[in-house]
């Protein structure tokens, strides 16, 4: 019975570590998550810029696997490049260190059982507050107590003697006999890191889990050295699950985070004993559990230091394993909602990528005008040849983009939001129902301007020539949407919107008087009607473009 009571508190206090730790970083993504994870989207500075960003950005939310799953998703989404994800991914892996060293520094120096109730009652009662920021601060308040709550756990059961324990003489023996196989023992005990950290998908709370074991004498100094060094391996397992499915890019950044451990932790078995000598001369107490937490800081900076300058060397190797992929044209458009671990704290990652995707879509719709005007400009037979299926292909395009988009953000819309996101996200599917509809026009006037061609109907050069500034007005119209796409337009740019609007409005008044003014005076009735029909779809572009302008007024 007492090995089985042993066995739920060990399950118990796991569950309290991890859940405890999930809730520090989803309160502290909540109430901060959303600023970081878009300066880390929008960075565009060096690798130095990078390491920074990603250290940053770690230490706050406590979790590198968090950090490189972004750093995967906003490749794949095009936010990133490959080389500025390098220093970002260097960078989460310094700064997953910070949670060995709250265990250590806090976890042992006084009884946290009599802290963690009372830090969970406090964290609760803040999430009952109306303020959002406050409920989000208590989270992690709360996550905070959780996990001290796990650690005490777990130290009553790796401390020999309590009446919790789950060792016996027994075990303690079989275990100390297997420590000193010397470097068989090592490099089991490197594997149990890798296997438990992959399992657990947290090497911040693998590492707790060594710490207590550290302190309790349950494991000896070399061996907690290898069980942490195996846990940076096993650790790598949330960026390779992100990459599954996601571009080329994206899985060589996987692979770069990979390699990135398994070539430190090569170095640190190499030179093991030379390198956990001067961990133990560089801390200065002697107390296994600091000393742990300064090994994983020093083995995270020493392999940076190391890597960092063989960057590219590191991108030439992830694109020898991973090889390019073929352009695909705009035909078949693919978006999966992938759900992770982390995706399920903040929806802000998914809300930039529906962000990025819109921008996307809008540079379809932009091309696909493109090639209309070239038709306007140049009404031959070569616009059908050269034009026409493309412009096919592009609208369907939109409509695959148009499906998909619309079913992801409905998919965000069941993560955990804050009022604002949910206000953007409906305006977001509005704005999509606006490009489509907007592509479906232009390609009615691709189609419009075909048959005129191919029936060559008599249409008057002077009245095409006057069509030109119309459609340039409409195109200016996109380019100012394309430019603002994703942005809170303020009054100023508003106004530039209203004026462009009203000005199309005008032209397409003075159009349709000329056009009825040649069909009372005999001109040809289908060549007429056409026209007309195309200065109405240009009209209906300028005033989907108009109505994004005042949704994207409404955004935060």
């Amino acid at each position: 019975m007492a090995v089985i009571s042993a066995i739920f508190l060990l399950i118990g206090s796991l569950g309290f570590l991890l859940y405890g730790m999930k809730l520090m970083s989803a309160g502290v993504q909540k109430s901060a998550g959303e600023k970081l994870q878009r300066a880390l989207s929008m960075m565009t500075g060096n690798k130095f810029v990078g390491l920074l960003t990603g250290l940053a950005i770690t230490m706050i939310i406590q979790s590198s696997g968090a950090t490189t799953v972004m750093v995967v998703s906003f490749i794949n989404a095009g936010l990133l490049t490959l080389a500025q994800s390098v220093g970002v991914i260097f960078g989460a892996n310094i700064g997953t260190t910070i949670t060995a060293w709250i265990v250590s520094l806090f976890g042992f120096n006084f009884k946290i059982s009599a802290f963690a109730i009372p830090i969970f009652g406090i964290g609760f009662f803040m999430t009952l507050l109306k303020d959002s920021k406050s409920k989000n601060i208590g989270e992690a308040i709360m996550g905070f107590g959780l996990l001290f709550m796990g650690l005490s756990g777990l130290s009553d059961v790796f401390k020999p003697g309590s009446p919790n324990s789950l060792l016996t003489e027994n075990s303690l023996n079989f275990m100390h006999s297997v420590q000193g196989w010397g470097a068989v023992s090592i490099v089991i005990s490197v594997i149990i890191g890798v296997v438990i950290t992959a399992l657990m998908h947290s090497s911040s709370a693998f590492s707790a889990i060594v710490i207590t074991m550290a302190y309790n004498g349950v494991v000896t100094w070399p061996i907690a050295c290898a069980m942490t060094l195996g846990s940076n391996i096993g650790s790598t397992i949330d960026a390779v699950m992100a990459a599954f499915g996601s571009s080329a890019d994206a899985r060589r950044s996987a692979v770069i985070h990979v390699l990135f451990n398994i070539i430190g932790t090569g170095l640190a078995l190499i030179f093991f004993r030379p390198f956990i000598n001067f961990v133990v001369w560089l801390t200065p107490v002697d107390n296994i559990a600091i000393q742990i937490s300064m090994l994983h800081t020093v083995f995270k900076i020493v392999n940076t230091v190391i890597l960092l300058p063989l960057d590219k060397q590191l991108i030439r190797i992830a694109n020898f394993v991973i090889s390019d992929e073929e352009k695909a044209e705009r035909k078949n458009y693919h978006l999966e909602f992938q759900e992770s671990s982390f995706a399920k704290e903040s929806a802000a990652m998914h809300i930039i990528r529906v962000e990025k995707e819109i921008a996307d879509m809008t540079d379809v719709a932009t091309d696909m005008f493109d090639r209309l005007q070239i038709g306007f400009s140049k009404r031959k037979p070569s616009f059908i040849e050269e034009h026409v299926e493309k412009l096919a292909d592009e609208e369907n395009y939109c409509d695959q983009m148009h499906e998909q988009l619309i079913r992801y953000v409905i998919n965000c819309q069941h993560l955990s939001l804050t009022d604002v996101q949910r206000s953007n996200l409906s305006i977001m599917i509005s704005i999509v129902e606006e490009i489509e509809a907007m592509t479906d026009q232009v390609y009615t006037c691709g189609l419009l301007l075909a048959k005129s061609i191919e029936k060559k109907m008599n249409l008057v050069q002077d009245d095409m020539e006057q069509l030109i500034p119309y459609v340039e007005l409409a195109r200016q119209f996109l380019q100012f949407i394309r430019i603002n796409i994703n942005k809170h337009l303020n009054e100023d740019k508003l106004a530039m919107a209203t004026e462009l609007e009203d000005s199309i409005d005008l032209y397409r008044k003075n159009l349709k008087k000329l056009a009825r003014k040649r069909l009372e005076g005999g001109a040809d009735v289908k060549a007429e009607l056409l026209y007309l029909d195309v200065v109405r779809q240009i009209e209906k572009i300028g005033d989907h473009a108009f109505t994004i302008s005042e949704l994207l007024v409404q955004t935060v």
